[in-house]
């Protein structure tokens, strides 16, 4: 009978001891092991919210690759509401229907000029979908005009157009305040 009290109270040691080793073991594993990537914007493809947003200036989008987000938000996305003075990016590459660009960019009073500014950088993530040797033309009226004064979120940014492609490449800031 003493042995078997001496056994249970050795499982009885062992179990006490060990729960908080195991504890503290599965707490430093899971701190070191390596998680999921951070997330970063996904591509969308969507075109709604941008037919609704830029849509009357530029026409009726056929096709799309474009990334929204707030520029504010750390990676991983912690944010789920936004703050009250979010700042939405929205860039990417959109098709126009046959002959939209070239509408858009035979306008005098935009004064659209072949090879001006160049467009700024597109995220890794859009980078696929870039033409190489896109004719980009730039009109900083065309930008005003797009982006004026009323339109929701206080945008700002620049179109830039592809005639022959039909494309419009945009980098946009919404500022809501």
């Amino acid at each position: 009978m003493d042995t078997q009290r001496g056994r249970t109270d050795r499982r009885r040691f062992l179990l006490l001891a060990g729960i908080p080793l195991l504890t503290v073991g599965a707490g430093t594993a899971y701190a070191v092991w390596p998680g999921p990537a951070e997330p970063g914007p996904q591509v969308r493809t969507d075109l709604e919210p941008l037919n609704a947003r830029f849509g009357p200036y530029v026409g009726t989008l056929a096709e799309a690759h474009w990334l929204g987000y707030d520029i504010d938000e750390p990676p991983g996305g912690s944010r789920t509401v936004p703050g009250p003075d979010s700042r939405i990016r929205l860039v990417g590459i959109a098709r126009l229907a046959a002959g939209g660009a070239a509408a858009i960019t035979g306008r005098a009073e935009y004064a659209f000029a072949p090879g001006g500014a160049a467009p700024s950088a597109l995220p890794a993530e859009l980078e696929p979908y870039a033409p190489g040797g896109a004719a980009w033309q730039h009109s900083p009226q065309f930008d005003a005009y797009a982006n004026r004064e009323g339109a929701e979120g206080h945008p700002s940014g620049e179109y830039h157009f592809d005639a022959a492609r039909d494309l419009v490449r945009f980098d946009l800031l919404y500022l809501y305040t």
